[in-house]
């Protein structure tokens, strides 16, 4: 278990604005930072993050909390992971005690296979710098392929022995289950045909040199291996198969080390296979990934375009296939980014053009041989189609559709009027083209927002107290005032309900010096209101008691300590507060003013508020049960005339206006 000592070290030291920048490309605004969100498909950024609060809210998923909480939702952190990432980023030594067991036996599946794969990597690590097999086979291809020692130490690249189950002995031995070892793929686990009993195992990456596959924070998820014998029965690459932290199509090779240049740089290399990204980035272009060797997938440009929207994609000069990859092109259109396109001389690839050349010389090459992607795929259809009429209208529809991808209808009309002069075609016959493949899109869209305006209209003309749940705007304004302000010492003035000489009720204001979170408590306790939102009602007691016994409150230590949904419900209520609209209700302005009035006011009039809302309530009720009855009794008459009037007195306190 990590010790209450570190834990409190890494709230201390973690900021929340570097750690999700690590993830997330953030734009200042104003006190903030905002960014596209890391959970959702979004073009606009709805990711905030706050500096000052140390917390973050995701507007199009709901998601929200401190740092940890982040790390737990985006990486499938469990706590104590998350703790010990931040602990290893900002240099701070883990306290902790060996698990039992019992423990070990407790973690669930997910972090058992985090588990392996972290083996598996020191494994394969070990054996490439230690064993004599690993030194001889292993060492010696990746220093031919011009890998230098720390560029192998960097990439965490390994060995596989060349045996049947090497691995898998020396993991069992370790104590890692054999069930864990066959989910991650490291292990073939068979039937024995001899006995049904026993089972056969095998090492998947048996005699392959591997580079592991990381997430964007570092977490190996995978392996890709490469055979380096001349076996025609066995795949030159092999990669882990799909599992619960394994998903090809969402993973992309390189980023976790490519992350902070491609941020920095705004701009990410999209190269084929591992060894160009660790070839471009030893020579010093560290803004390089890989898909792997698998065709580009939408998950993947997602990726990306949480930290740039410029991609420019790198192809071989002899590369097969050339064309059918232009599809990856299309998809990167889709999601709204900008793409260029480069070529390397006949014979070259990333890999032995980085090799073969000084930094100076490589990026002097991508800058002035980048084309956008519209230049590059009308050059490289237009080749093909010659002079063939059929092939040439083709050609044009194939661009033609690619721009159609296009969200931005100014980059549309853009690449529609370069596209005609690269074509030598009119305006009007494409924009005439694009109309016809997009004739679809557009009737769905124009669908879609007949609907919008429609559920729009049902709203805009609702009784306006369908719309608001008035105590539940105010409880929550009651939390945000107290996580805000809540042991600032204020003077408030407190009001006394009394008789005067006629008999008439009246409220006496008395000067009281008391702390925020003192008034709200004495206020609801004098009234008997407990809050009805039951998230609220648990935050407020959490509160009250962390600031009745703590000399110092902190909202982040606060955070801290609450669970994953509670913290996410204190983070929504504060990024929100910035931009808090007030509303009305029932077309009375009962709402309390805006925070710039005076803390002492804003606690004062929120708590009227709720009293004049709860008494408004209770007298409706009452009313009901006369009504009902079809007969009143003099009490209850009584209890009606004393709470309207008691109504007035607090609505004229508030200024208000009654009808």
């Amino acid at each position: 278990m990590i010790s209450k000592t570190t834990i409190d070290k890494v709230y201390e030291s973690a900021r929340l604005e570097e750690v999700i920048g690590d993830f997330v490309q953030l734009k200042k605004s104003g006190s903030n930072f905002k960014g596209l969100s890391p959970f959702t498909d979004e073009r606009s950024p709805s990711f905030m993050v706050s500096p000052v609060k140390q917390i973050w809210k995701d507007f199009s998923s709901g998601k929200g909390g401190n740092v940890v909480a982040f790390l737990m939702e985006h990486e499938h952190f469990s706590y104590p992971e998350a703790i010990k990432y931040l602990a290893r980023k900002y240099n701070i030594e883990i306290e902790e005690t060996e698990l039992s067991n019992e423990q070990k036996e407790q973690t669930n599946e997910r972090e058992s296979m985090y588990l392996v794969s972290e083996f598996a990597q020191k494994y394969f690590s070990e054996v490439l710098w230690k064993r004599e097999q690993g030194k001889a086979i292993g060492l010696s291809y990746f220093k031919e392929r011009g890998f230098t020692e720390d560029t192998i130490k960097k990439f965490d690249l390994g060995y596989c022995l060349d045996q049947w189950d090497g691995f898998t002995k020396a993991a069992l031995n370790k104590g890692y289950q054999l069930n864990y070892l066959e989910k991650t793929g490291l292990t073939i686990v068979k039937d024995d045909v001899t006995d049904k009993d026993n089972k056969k195992t095998f090492d998947r990456f048996k005699g392959r040199v591997m580079f592991p596959i990381h997430s964007m924070s570092g977490r190996v998820l995978g392996f890709g291996g490469r055979i380096l014998t001349n076996d025609k029965k066995a795949a030159k690459y092999l990669n882990s198969p799909e599992s619960d932290i394994y998903h090809k199509s969402k993973v992309l090779y390189g980023i976790y080390f490519a992350k902070q240049a491609i941020a920095k740089e705004d701009n990410c290399y999209l190269v084929e296979g591992y060894t160009d990204v660790i070839q471009m980035y030893q020579r010093g272009i560290h803004n390089v990934v890989s898909s792997s060797g698998t065709a580009l997938t939408a998950d993947q440009i997602r990726l990306i375009n949480r930290l740039t929207k410029n991609i420019t994609v790198l192809f071989d000069g002899d590369a097969a296939g050339l064309r059918a990859s232009l599809r990856g092109i299309d998809l990167i259109l889709e999601q709204g980014m900008n793409v260029k396109v480069c070529t390397f001389p006949e014979g070259e690839d990333p890999d032995s053009f980085s090799k073969n050349n000084d930094y100076e010389d490589v990026v002097l090459y991508l800058q002035e041989n980048s084309k956008d992607f519209i230049q590059f795929k009308a050059s490289l259809l237009v080749e093909e189609a010659a002079n063939d009429p059929i092939k040439r209208a083709d050609t044009v529809r194939d661009i033609v559709n690619s721009i159609s991808k296009i969200p931005d209808r100014i980059q549309k009309e853009i690449y529609i009027q370069e596209c005609a002069q690269i074509m030598n075609i009119s305006e009007a016959v494409l924009f005439n083209t694009l109309a016809q493949i997009g004739k679809k899109d557009v009737s769905d869209a124009n669908k879609k927002i007949k609907q919008e305006q429609q559920a729009f209209d049902v709203v805009k003309n609702e009784p306006l107290r369908q719309k608001v749940d008035v105590q539940y705007e105010l409880e929550r304004k009651i939390i945000e005032m107290l996580l805000l302000y809540g042991d600032m010492e204020q003077q408030f003035e407190d009001l006394v309900l009394k008789e005067n000489e006629k008999g008439d009720l009246v409220l006496e204001p008395e000067s009281l010096d008391a702390k925020v979170y003192e008034k709200i408590y004495l206020d609801l306790q004098d009234d008997e209101i407990e809050l009805a939102n039951e998230q609220f009602r648990n935050i407020y007691y959490r509160l009250m008691e962390d600031l009745n016994e703590k000399e110092i409150f902190s909202i982040t230590t606060f955070i801290a300590n609450l669970d994953q949904e509670l913290a996410s419900e204190i983070s929504s209520i504060l990024m929100e507060e910035e931009k808090y609209v007030l509303h009305r209700w029932e077309e009375k302005d009962i709402y309390p003013k805006d925070k710039k009035v005076g803390i002492s006011q804003l606690v004062s009039e929120t708590i009227l508020t709720l009293r004049c809302y709860l008494i408004k309530k209770r007298i409706g009720s009452l009313q009901e049960n006369t009504l009902n009855k079809q007969e009143g009794n003099m009490e209850t008459m009584e209890e009606i005339m004393n709470y309207i009037q008691l109504n007035v007195l607090l609505n004229k306190k508030l200024n208000r206006v009654l009808s």
